[in-house]
C-alpha cells in the first residue's frame, strides 16, 4: 500500500504527488520549487539549495532524515555546472554519502530549471 507524504508544497498542474511512502521506502522528486509553486530559474547554486531543501523537507515529512536517503539521480541541462552542484550537495548530504549518479540531459520541463533531483530512501518504522 502506498502513503502520499504531505511535504507541504503546492500541487503542480501535472499528474504526480511529491512524495509517496510504502513499504518503509520513499520515492521523491523535486527541482527548485518555490511554496508558492513557482521555479526558480536563477544560478544553479540556488536552484540546487532549493532543491535539496524540498527534498530534505519530504524526507522529514515521511520520517526520516537526509542520513536515510540511498540513492540520489541528478538531472543537469549542463554538466559544467557539476562542480557548483556538488559544493551545495555537501552542505546537505556528508559520508557515508547515498550512492548517486549525475546525467547531463537535453533539457527539463520548465524553460530555465537547471536541474531535478529524484531520491529513494529507507524510512525507519515509527518507534
Amino acid at each position: 500500500m502506498k502513503e502520499i507524504v504531505d511535504v507541504g508544497l503546492p500541487p503542480l498542474n501535472q499528474p504526480f504527488s511529491w512524495a509517496v511512502k510504502s513499504a518503509g521506502l520513499l520515492f521523491t522528486a523535486h527541482g527548485p520549487v518555490r511554496p508558492d509553486g513557482s521555479i526558480d530559474t536563477g544560478p544553479v547554486e540556488a536552484q540546487a539549495r532549493l532543491t535539496l531543501v524540498n527534498l530534505r523537507r519530504a524526507v522529514e515529512a515521511a520520517g526520516g532524515t537526509l542520513a536515510d536517503v540511498t540513492q540520489v539521480l541528478i538531472y543537469m541541462t549542463d554538466v559544467q555546472d557539476m562542480k557548483a552542484i556538488d559544493a551545495v550537495y555537501r552542505e546537505f548530504f556528508e559520508a557515508p554519502y547515498p550512492n548517486r549518479s549525475s546525467m547531463g540531459v537535453a533539457g527539463l520541463v520548465v524553460p530555465g530549471m537547471k536541474l531535478e533531483i529524484v531520491a529513494y530512501a529507507v524510512i525507519p518504522a515509527a518507534a
